[in-house]
């Protein structure tokens, strides 16, 4: 395990108590700045754990144009590639992700799914409002680790 995931899990009851308590409009002002400086450190394509342990939510946009993309219809890329999880969301049937390539690139980078151009969320209102996800994305990818880290000495 990296060092960073072993520090997330360690560090997890001082982030959540962050998040909980912490003066949010402080840290909200904050992200853009932390988050574009964990982005310039940090190239997604030597890591790609978001890709090869979580799945987006497809929603029906997202279904709508990569089948279009892929030139298969909706129903084909559903059977084929995706599940209805316990939420009721439409998610990947796999995991990794059956669109990324052993390089670690995106087969469908230029359309894939909002919740993918948007993770791990760290210049939004979401990694402080949805604290149980932002724990989570801490212990998985290194820009949100790096993003909570700055945050603890905001």
């Amino acid at each position: 395990m990296e060092q960073w995931e072993k520090d997330a899990k360690e560090h997890r009851k001082a982030y959540k108590y962050l998040l909980e308590r912490g003066n949010y409009n402080k840290m909200l002002a904050a992200l853009p700045e932390l988050s574009e400086a964990a982005f310039d450190k940090i190239d997604c394509l030597t890591c790609a754990n978001c890709c090869k342990n979580h799945s987006p939510r497809f929603k029906q946009p997202d279904i709508k144009r990569i089948a279009k993309t892929l030139r298969i219809k909706e129903g084909e890329l559903v059977a084929r590639y995706l599940m209805i999880d316990k939420e009721g969301d439409y998610v990947s049937r796999t995991k990794p992700c059956p669109f990324l390539a052993e390089d670690n690139t995106c087969n469908i980078y230029d359309d894939r799914p909002s919740d993918c151009s948007r993770y791990p969320y760290t210049d939004e209102d979401v990694f402080l409002n949805r604290v149980e996800l932002t724990l989570k994305n801490t212990t998985v990818c290194p820009i949100a680790f790096n993003v909570m880290e700055a945050l603890l000495k905001v």
